[in-house]
C-alpha cells in the first residue's frame, strides 16, 4: 500500500514537473515571437505593399526598383521579383523622412530615401518643380523647403525684378493644380555661380511640396539621373539619362555632365537621381552638339545657400552680386612689354 502511495505520487509529481516544463517552452515560445515581430517592425519601417497578378499582396519596404526588377524587405529577407508578376506598386508616403534640417541652412537632405525608378520617383518629387516667368524669359526651378525657398539660376532672373512663378500643388484627388504666384521675392544672387534664392509666397498659407538635395556628393558615372522643367515653355516636362561626368570644368569650376536632354527653359530645374535627390542644377548645354549638358553641382548650392547673406539682392541694383569678369584676350603672344626685366636677357 506503501508503495503504492509512493507510486502514485511520484507520478503526480513527474506530471505536474512536464506540465512546468511545457509552460516554460510556452514562455519561451511566446518571448521569441515578440523579439521576431520586433525585429521585424524595425527592419520594416515603411508599409509599401506590392499587388501581385496572382491576386496576392506582399507587405514590407521597395528598396530598389528599375523598369525589369523589384527589391522588398519583408523583414525576414529581401525578395527579388520581376516586374511582370507585379500588378501594381502602393508606397507608403506616410511614413516621417529622416530629414536633417535648420533655419541657417534653409534647404533640406534626408536620410533612407528609397532607390526608385525615374517615372515612380518623378511622380514623388514633381510638385516642387516650378516655373520661374519673367518679362525677358522663362526658366525653372525648384523648391528647397515648405517655407517657399526656391533655387534657380542667375541668369533666368538676371536684371529682372518682376518676377512670376508658376507652381503646382497637389489636391485632395491626387490632381495637381496650376496656380501662378505673383509674390516673389529675390533674396541673393551669386553670378559666378549662375545661382538665385527665391521666395514664394503660397496662396492658401500653406507648406509647399520640396525636394531634398543630396546628402553626400556620391554620384557616380553611369548612374540614371532625370530632369524636370520646362523647356521651351513646355511644362513640366521629364527626361532621363545618365551621369557623363562629374568634374567638366568650365572657368575655373566643375560641372556634371550629363545626357539628359536639357534646353533653353530647363535652366534652373532640377537633376534628379534615383533617390529622388537634387544632385544639381541644369543651367547649360552645347547646343551644337547632342547630349551635352551641365548641371551645378550641390555643393556649390549648399555654399551659397548657408552665405546667401554675402549674395543678398539689393533692390537699387538689379545686377547685385558677385560678378567676375571675362579678362580681355591677348593681342599677341609672349610677354607683355612692361612685365619684361631690361636687364635681363630672356632666351
Amino acid at each position: 500500500m506503501n508503495s503504492l502511495k509512493l507510486m502514485c505520487c511520484v507520478c503526480y509529481h513527474a506530471g505536474l514537473f512536464d506540465i512546468v516544463i511545457m509552460e516554460m517552452q510556452m514562455k519561451k515560445l511566446k518571448l521569441l515571437s515578440t523579439l521576431l515581430s520586433a525585429l521585424v517592425s524595425v527592419a520594416t519601417t515603411r508599409a509599401d505593399v506590392v499587388l501581385l497578378l496572382s491576386g496576392g499582396e506582399l507587405h514590407g519596404e521597395v528598396i530598389k526598383r528599375t523598369d525589369n526588377t523589384l527589391w522588398i524587405d519583408i523583414g525576414p529577407k529581401i525578395i527579388q521579383m520581376s516586374m511582370t508578376e507585379i500588378r501594381d506598386v502602393i508606397i507608403d508616403t506616410a511614413e516621417e523622412v529622416k530629414l536633417a534640417y535648420d533655419t541657417t541652412t534653409m534647404f533640406r537632405i534626408a536620410d533612407g530615401l528609397p532607390e526608385l525608378s525615374p517615372h515612380v520617383q518623378a511622380k514623388r518629387v514633381g510638385a516642387s518643380v516650378i516655373k520661374v516667368s519673367t518679362p525677358g524669359g522663362l526658366g525653372s526651378g525648384v523648391l528647397l523647403n515648405g517655407d517657399g525657398f526656391a533655387i534657380t539660376n542667375a541668369h533666368v532672373v538676371q536684371g529682372e525684378t518682376d518676377l512670376r512663378a508658376t507652381v503646382w500643388i497637389p489636391q485632395a484627388d491626387n490632381t495637381l493644380m496650376r496656380t501662378t504666384i505673383e509674390d516673389v521675392e529675390l533674396i541673393a544672387v551669386n553670378n559666378h555661380l549662375d545661382l538665385a534664392l527665391l521666395r514664394l509666397a503660397h496662396p492658401d498659407n500653406k507648406p509647399f511640396d520640396f525636394s531634398v538635395l543630396e546628402m553626400a556628393e556620391n554620384i557616380e558615372v553611369g548612374e540614371t539621373v532625370f530632369a524636370i522643367g520646362n523647356p521651351l515653355g513646355l511644362e513640366r516636362s521629364m527626361s532621363q539619362g545618365v551621369i557623363s561626368t562629374k568634374q567638366r570644368s568650365f572657368d575655373g569650376l566643375t560641372y556634371i555632365q550629363t545626357d539628359a536632354a536639357i534646353n533653353p527653359g530647363n535652366s534652373g530645374g532640377p537633376l534628379f537621381n534615383t533617390r529622388g535627390e537634387v544632385v544639381g542644377i541644369t543651367n547649360m548645354g552645347i547646343t551644337s552638339a547632342e547630349s551635352l549638358n551641365f548641371a551645378i553641382p550641390t555643393r556649390y548650392v549648399k555654399d551659397f545657400i548657408r552665405n546667401r547673406e554675402a549674395f543678398a539682392y539689393d533692390e537699387k541694383n538689379p545686377n547685385a552680386g558677385h560678378l567676375y569678369q571675362v579678362p580681355p584676350q591677348r593681342s599677341e603672344n609672349g610677354t607683355a612689354a612692361v612685365l619684361k626685366d631690361s636687364n635681363t636677357d630672356i632666351q
